[in-house]
């Protein structure tokens, strides 16, 4: 995981990239902050040009005609992150939306190994985009329902406006979290609305467990080398490329080559075996959180099925 941004602006300018995001809340003192694929301004100098190289690229892809192509539609940009406006398979338009991103993207600062955050109130905004990237709103958070990188590294943001608003108000949908568990070999789009960014790659596989610094995810989606991604996509949705469902979210890598430390997270198979792989990035599974919504997306650890972790 990596350090928030704070050259955004400066980057965007030199890549003709659009309107920059807002600058990121400073990193903690004890600088865990340098954790995930959030923004970070050690790489972004380097990243410029292949910023622009894929732009490009990325638009051609959004306008060919497809009726399934992935495109930005509900993707939300952070101040120093990526997200989307998610629901349930049950979810009711009339309900109050939900954005998704990493734990590590919370603006009170990385949640510690066994710390679960609910129902903690937060006015943090979200910059809206449409099918083709382009910012057409601001939503705003009512509260933090759900946060934690214990086992898993998400955040679900309840906002202050329903789905059936923002249908209404701009034409947009929310995402539907896919509750099934993802296959090997399946194509995905990682959409990153902090960049304005499409990654596309395939499921490589699943790491039984992946240990960065005081952090072990399980389960994890280990994603074919194509989607390298970069600081800035922490919390982007991971799409199935068929179905537009979302089977995960993006939030590490390993870019050094290093064993199970901060930037270079490992994995470790049931027997206690350790893996690296350099230059290799990963996500985290999200069919396991429909379970633990219910009626008017109340998040409900008690329900039947939900296994996320419990305060």
């Amino acid at each position: 995981m990596r350090k928030p941004l704070v050259a955004a602006a400066f980057a965007l300018a030199l890549a003709g990239a659009g309107a920059a995001p807002a600058v990121a809340a400073s990193a903690p003192a004890a600088d865990p902050a340098s954790v995930g694929k959030s923004a970070d301004t050690d790489t972004i100098t380097s990243e410029v040009t292949d910023l622009v190289t894929s732009t490009t690229a990325t638009v051609g892809r959004i306008t060919q005609p497809s009726a399934r192509a992935v495109n930005f539609a509900g993707t939300v940009s952070l101040s120093n992150c990526s997200g989307s406006v998610v629901r349930m398979p049950s979810s009711e338009d009339n309900d109050p939306a939900l954005v998704m991103t990493n734990g590590h993207c919370l603006e009170s600062g990385f949640p510690a190994a066994g710390e679960v955050i609910v129902d903690k109130a937060s006015s943090r905004t979200f910059g809206l985009l449409n099918s083709a990237g382009s910012r057409v709103a601001t939503l705003r958070a009512s509260k933090i329902s759900y946060g934690t990188m214990t086992d898993t590294d998400v955040a679900l943001y309840q906002l202050t406006s329903t789905y059936a608003q923002i249908k209404s108000s701009y034409g947009i949908d929310a995402l539907t979290l896919n509750d099934t568990h993802p296959t090997a070999g399946t194509a995905i789009s990682v959409v990153s609305g902090y960049w304005k960014r499409i990654y596309s790659c395939n499921v490589d596989g699943f790491a039984y467990r992946l240990k960065e610094g005081d952090w072990t995810w399980k389960d994890s989606v280990r994603y074919t080398s194509a989607c390298n991604t970069i600081g800035g996509t922490s919390g982007s949705p991971v799409v199935d490329a068929a179905t537009n469902k979302v089977v995960a979210v993006n939030n590490t890598g390993n870019e050094d080559g290093g064993r199970c430390t901060v930037n270079n997270p490992c994995e470790v198979d049931a027997s206690g075996n350790v893996t690296v792989r350099q230059g290799i990035n990963y996500a985290q599974e999200t069919y396991q959180i429909p379970a633990c919504f219910g009626v008017d997306n109340k998040l409900d650890l008690s329900r039947s099925g939900c296994v996320l972790p419990k305060p």
